[in-house]
């Protein structure tokens, strides 16, 4: 759950919107496929939830994602069966432990990696362009967890991940730059160092264990993500290479000794999409960033980042978290054969099946009344530095203040991740506005740079709704108004609908007797990774902010 709430009012008066409820639902293509009893659907984390790293402690795992910018960070969550996750918690829970400054959404953490050992759970992570390489510790995977301890040793690297050997040793593998100066774009390194779990430092040389990738006469980019693990006396290091678009896979190689040298596969990659077509029929594509995990009964899965267009490159979704089987071929690990699509169902784990309260796969519907604490999967833009909502018996309460959704800031702003491609939006809000430009509604948010604003607003000294859009760096940070309508006196039921790159924005006055009103359409691909950038997905949430 989130732990912040609202402080005491401040002493100039600001509007309060409130916003009794909220309801998400989504629907794709692929959702209608029947699946065989004992069957599960991927992707198993529906949305951004992009890096996925998987760690078993006895009949019990634990998987965690990237968030960059977004506050809580870090999710973390529990799975008995792989296939069924409930979030218990975030890693990055309190303001004080990291601190995103103004950074661009797709900065903050990326990549973490979760690890246990004597019962002590481990994070790894890399706070891009706020503060460098960390390593986070809790006894409860739910948390607490603990501030940063920083390590300096990993300057310039990402994506490390920790190793614990037979003997008792620990090590950490990470991403880096390469010894001098690169031979070109996106010519990087595989490090690893030795880790003492009493100081959490790491100490001694660090090796060099891959440079530029498996064959760096063809000038791989982006050898990233590394994991080391053990079996039959080797030690095999699962590296992403190839860059997270449409051109990820999957690669392996293996040593003798953890520090070297390792021999790549000649079979690699061991997961790829760019093998296929690029006009096939319901697509995934950019596959990579793999851990793999096993089983009690000693079988082999391995989680990893995908994306579902639902046109050419183009997604809002964002990257999401994917599950499938590893077969071992001569002593090599493999996920998917050459050329061989992704399934989007597949046969369960032999395990018990689990149960999760909030659905993450699939065609659902999920409705929040906060009247309770924050759902944990409820999130901001950056670190908060006061006091701005409540949750109570009347919903969310969100006070409005000026940080706005285009200033790169922590405005009055909650949301939820688009989940999937055909998605719905609804909610209703209560709002007064004092002065021009006083807003609170619904919005579709891809970046700060990127967002559509639906909701009650004053202009001209009147009362409306508006359908506002930022479109562009250089856009104005309020958005441009598309169209606008007469608000209705009292609450307003507001609605976006998503298909692919159609948006349909619609609102109503409260009561059954009330049909909905389209405001506006708007076909646009500005919300997409492919046109707005960075590594995030689309997300749906609530807002309030005063006028200039």
């Amino acid at each position: 759950m989130m732990t912040m709430g609202l402080a005491a009012q401040p002493a100039i008066a600001q509007p309060v919107a409130t916003f009794s409820s909220f309801t998400y639902s989504g629907k794709d293509a692929p959702d209608a496929l029947v699946a065989r009893s004992g069957d599960y659907r991927n992707p198993i984390l529906k949305g951004f939830y992009p890096d996925p790293s998987v760690t078993r402690v006895g009949d019990d795992f634990y998987l965690v994602t990237s968030t960059f910018g977004w506050f809580p960070g870090i999710p973390v969550f529990h799975s008995r069966d792989l296939v069924n996750w409930t979030q218990i918690g975030n890693a990055i829970d309190r303001p004080g432990q990291l601190d995103f400054k103004q950074l661009g959404l797709s900065r903050g953490v990326f990549a973490p990696s979760i690890q246990a050992k004597d019962g002590l759970f481990y994070i790894l992570n890399t706070c891009v362009d706020c503060g460098g390489n960390f390593v986070l510790t809790a006894k409860d995977p739910a948390g607490p967890w603990s501030d940063p301890v920083w390590l300096p040793d990993l300057e310039g690297g990402i994506d490390p991940s920790m190793f614990f050997d037979d003997d008792g040793s620990a090590w950490v593998v990470n991403n880096g730059p390469t010894r001098g100066e690169p031979l070109y774009q996106g010519h990087r390194a595989i490090w690893v160092q030795a880790f003492d779990r009493k100081t959490l430092k790491t100490f001694g040389p660090r090796t060099l264990l891959v440079d530029g990738g498996i064959d760096i006469a063809k000038k791989p980019i982006w050898i990233e993500g590394p994991h080391i693990f053990k079996k039959d006396g080797w030690y095999y290091l699962s590296c992403a290479e190839g860059g997270t678009a449409e051109g990820h896979s999957q690669v392996i190689l293996r040593s003798r000794s953890v520090t070297g040298p390792y021999e790549a596969w000649s079979g690699n990659p061991i997961l790829t999409q760019r093998d296929l077509p690029r006009d096939r029929a319901m697509p995934i594509t950019s596959a990579g960033h793999a851990q793999l995990v096993t089983t009690p009964d000693g079988k082999w899965w391995a989680t990893f980042l995908a994306v579902r267009p639902y046109d050419g490159d183009f997604y809002t979704t964002g990257r999401e978290t994917f599950l499938l089987p590893v077969e071992w071929k001569g002593g090599w690990p493999v996920i998917l054969p050459p050329a061989t699509p992704i399934p989007w169902t597949h046969a369960r784990p032999a395990l018990l099946a689990d149960k999760a309260p909030i659905p993450t796969s699939g065609a659902f519907t999920i409705r929040d009344d906060f009247r309770g604490s924050l759902p944990a999967y409820w999130m901001m833009l950056r670190n908060p530095r006061e006091g701005w909502y409540r949750t109570g018996a009347a919903g969310l309460s969100l006070t409005a203040r000026a940080p706005g959704l285009g200033d790169n800031a922590n405005p009055s702003f909650l949301a939820r991740r688009q989940q999937h491609s055909n998605a719905q939006a609804e909610t209703r809000v209560q709002f007064a506005p004092q002065k021009e430009g006083d807003r609170a509604g619904l919005v579709v948010l891809q970046n700060d740079d990127y967002w559509f604003f639906l909701g009650v607003k004053q202009v001209g000294g009147k009362k409306l709704v508006t359908l506002d859009q930022r479109e562009g760096p250089n856009s104005p940070k309020l958005g441009t108004t598309l169209f606008t309508a007469p608000a209705p006196s009292g609450p307003t039921r507001l609605r976006i609908a998503v298909q692919g790159r159609r948006y349909t924005f619609s609102y109503a006055a409260l009561g059954t007797s009330h049909a909905w009103k389209q405001l506006g359409t708007v076909e646009t691909d500005s919300l997409t990774t492919k046109v707005a950038g960075g590594f995030v997905g689309s997300v749906f949430g609530l807002f309030a902010g005063q006028g200039e």
